[in-house]
């Protein structure tokens, strides 16, 4: 908790609302602007010297519901909010629905990675944006109906999904999507999305509904992964993850160390792109046969 900062936040927030803002009437002539203290423990239902001892730097430590109290009482913003809690040594709380609107500055940061798969994902899996190396190492998520853009359904009722990991790491990956997908509804546990999309998985795959029982909780975060990729072959990348502030969108990065096999494989990927080697090049009348096919690619939406 800092004493400090949070008396100067509460001072400063206190000092910009007028009485008609928050209902009160304005009565006599004030000699400094804003509230009074006595109004702000009124309308936040403590008591007048818990709150100045707040203002001065000497209160105890409040409890959340006094917190979330106060931040009614100041009209303060989720930021502002959010940062009341942050002052007082407490987690904000998260009731936040995800949103699918990708931040701009994300979207410029994928287009620039032009060498490196890179695709923003919400907390719940779901496939927001792609640059077009994650379509080549991935699949194109766009190609698919918009209820199958999710990572954690295609890999629990979709066998192609799990093509593109080695056999020997499926269990993991299993274990590590659901753990994150708990943590998310732990974060929001109301958000009507993530409930639908947790029973329908449990009704769908017995192998989910034994995970999600066992109860294991893991953001996901920093990893290395193996791809089983059907045209360059076995690739075993660096996986960064950089979250929003608000945890509820992120960026998966994945790259390979250079100097290593991934690394130039990871560059036949890249040269390779979105071709569709499953089918024939037009031949010249040279009389010549055509190319023998490769393998198809492998299934959207996985990670």
């Amino acid at each position: 908790m800092d004493r400090t900062e949070l008396a100067d936040f509460l001072r400063h927030c206190r000092t910009r609302l007028a009485p008609a803002d928050v209902g009160l009437p304005q009565g006599v002539r004030r000699r400094t602007p804003g509230l009074r203290r006595e109004e702000v423990a009124q309308l936040a239902g403590m008591s007048t010297d818990h709150y100045t001892r707040l203002e001065q730097a000497r209160g105890s430590r409040p409890s959340r519901q006094m917190l979330s109290a106060v931040a009614r009482a100041l009209r303060l913003t989720s930021d502002e909010r959010d940062h009341l809690f942050h002052l007082a040594g407490e987690q904000p709380p998260r009731n936040r629905s995800a949103t699918d609107h990708v931040r701009p500055g994300l979207l410029l940061l994928l287009d620039r990675l032009t060498d490196t798969p890179a695709q923003v994902v919400n907390d719940g899996g779901d496939i927001l944006a792609q640059n077009p190396m994650a379509k080549a190492l991935h699949g194109d998520a766009s190609a698919l109906p918009e209820a199958q853009r999710n990572i954690v359904w295609r890999y629990f009722t979709d066998p192609r999904a799990r093509e593109l990991f080695p056999a020997e790491d499926h269990d993991r990956a299993a274990r590590v999507a659901v753990a994150d997908l708990r943590a998310a509804l732990a974060r929001r546990p109301h958000d009507a999305r993530l409930t639908t999309l947790v029973r329908r998985l449990r009704a769908r795959s017995a192998e989910f509904a034994a995970l999600w029982d066992a109860h294991h909780v893991a953001v996901r975060r920093a990893d290395t992964k193996r791809f089983q990729h059907p045209i360059v072959g076995l690739l075993e990348l660096d996986c960064e993850v950089v979250l929003t502030p608000e945890h509820d969108q992120r960026l998966v990065i994945h790259t390979a160390r250079p100097g290593t096999t991934s690394y130039e494989r990871l560059e036949l990927l890249r040269v390779v792109g979105l071709q569709d080697l499953t089918r024939p090049e037009p031949q010249a009348d040279h009389g010549q046969r055509h190319p023998a096919p490769v393998p198809p690619h492998p299934a959207p939406g996985t990670r």
